[in-house]
Formats: C-alpha cells, structure tokens, sequence
C-alpha cells in the first residue's frame, strides 16, 4: 500500500498528516482492525470505487481505538465527519462519498464539512 500526504486547502494545518491508500477490496474490508493505536501523524484513506452513502460505510469491530472519520465526495470536498467509538456496528456519512479518512482521533478538528482535501502522492 502506498502513502499520500492529506493536506487541507481550506484550512492548511501545521502538523503533517500521511495515510496509507487502500483502495483494494481487503484493504476496504480490513480498514484498521486488529491494530493499535494510530500516531496522531498517521492514518488511512479508504477508496471506495464510486461515491456512494451505503460502501462508504465503516465499523468499528476489532478496532482498538476511537477514530476521527472524515468523508470525502469525487472533488475532494468533505462531506462529513465524526468520532468513531471503537467496537461500534455502524457508521455511515450524511451524504455520498468516495474517500473515506481514518485518522487519530486528536485530528477531527483539523476537517468541517465543505473544506476541501487533496491527496499527494509519494
């Protein structure tokens, strides 16, 4: 799996944000079950094949953290965000989406809805 830099055009944060792009069917379904925490530096895009409510959907089983979830539509706007509790069976954006961004959940303020995010590839 390949790592991008997520920046925020919107509002440009000081500390730098790289993830893992999983855009394959197991590394959609495995997302980041069974690790440990996050680094608040670190996270994972998953790439959905279209934008869409229901594929852009996670949970959080066998996931050992709280996660700050971050949907993203085709033109990089973010549609929604929230704090993902660990061990809970459901959570799905508010409107469709394509990326979905999993970070450290200290990161959730660094992303509103309408911002808009690009990916640089290494």
């Amino acid at each position: 799996m390949h790592q991008v830099e997520i920046r925020n055009k919107t509002h440009p944060f000081s500390q730098p944000l790289m993830a893992g792009w999983g855009a394959s069917f197991f590394h959609r379904l495995a997302g980041l079950m069974f690790q440990k925490a996050l680094p608040v530096t670190q996270g994972l895009v998953l790439v959905q094949p279209v934008e869409t409510r229901m594929d852009a959907a996670i949970h959080m089983f066998f996931v050992a953290s709280d996660l700050a979830v971050i949907w993203i539509d085709n033109q990089g706007k973010v549609v929604d965000t929230c704090l993902a509790k660990r061990w809970h069976a459901y959570y799905a954006p508010s409107r469709p989406a394509r990326y979905v961004l999993e970070i450290h959940p200290s990161r959730l303020g660094d992303f509103s809805c309408g911002d808009h995010v690009r990916f640089d590839k290494e």
